[in-house]
């Protein structure tokens, strides 16, 4: 069961969309992941940890459009600061599944 939030809480949350432009390799996180950045347009580039290894190779995702939160407070993941929050749902089996655009989006478009 969840806790029922109000509309304002939930416009707190900055969703945008960006075009991941560098992939590496993260064998210093805990769990399998990838260093990313994302281009968000006049927001600039953030970059962020993920742990989607599962399911994305590193050529899978350049150039991919993804759907991030953009104004957490940056958060350190092992020698790593995290700047945004890609967003995914896991699959029948745990691995996760980017969120994504229907189609190609300017880089930094809210999501409503």
């Amino acid at each position: 069961m969840s806790n029922n939030i109000s509309f304002d809480d939930f416009t707190k949350l900055d969703l945008r969309i960006g075009t991941v432009t560098e992939v590496s390799n993260f064998p210093e996180a805990r769990k399998p992941a990838y260093k990313l950045k994302i281009d968000f347009g006049d927001l600039g580039i953030k970059q962020s940890s993920a742990q989607i290894t599962e399911n994305y190779s590193i050529s899978d995702l350049l150039n991919r459009q993804v759907v991030a939160v953009v104004n957490f407070e940056r958060k350190q993941i092992a020698n790593y600061f995290s700047e945004c929050l890609v967003l995914g749902v896991a699959d029948k089996e745990g691995a996760i599944v980017l969120l994504q655009s229907g189609k190609p989006i300017k880089n930094g478009t809210s999501v409503s």
